[in-house]
């Protein structure tokens, strides 16, 4: 497994500890706008490293929702959709205006989007841990 590959992997990983500590934490409107920087940072992260396992596996995307598209279709995401929304609401997040729409973005990062990325990291940790296995 190339370097570049487990380099990222823990940059994201990194990431997410950071991110799940925020949403467990936050709590006045400062807070809440840091997970949602956290989130979108975190999302990034997770498609350019996807991005580099598919490479690795001779799989060439150049977008995000191809990345996770990709992803899906061979087993490493588990909820399309669920990415697909993250997607979305990382779009929004850099045009919120309005609180109700910044909670209700917190809510699903809360309540779907940390468990989705936590899926995603366990299947890449274990992909990495074949590959150290056979490598």
């Amino acid at each position: 497994m190339k370097e570049e590959i487990r380099y990222a992997f823990s940059k994201l990983e990194s990431a997410f500890v950071k991110l799940n500590e925020g949403v467990n934490t936050a709590e006045d409107e400062l807070e809440k706008d840091g997970v949602i920087q956290r989130f979108e940072f975190s999302l990034e992260l997770i498609w350019k490293t996807l991005k580099l396992f598919l490479q690795n596996s001779g799989i060439e995307v150049k977008t995000p929702k191809e990345s996770l598209k990709e992803a899906f279709k061979i087993g490493w995401i588990k909820d399309e959709k669920t990415f697909l929304d993250m997607l979305e609401d990382r779009n929004r997040t850099s045009h919120i205006y309005d609180k109700d729409t910044s909670d209700e973005i917190l809510e699903r990062i809360k309540n779907s989007y940390i468990q989705a990325m936590e899926q995603v990291l366990k299947e890449l940790k274990n992909i990495i841990r074949e590959e150290t296995k056979h490598g």
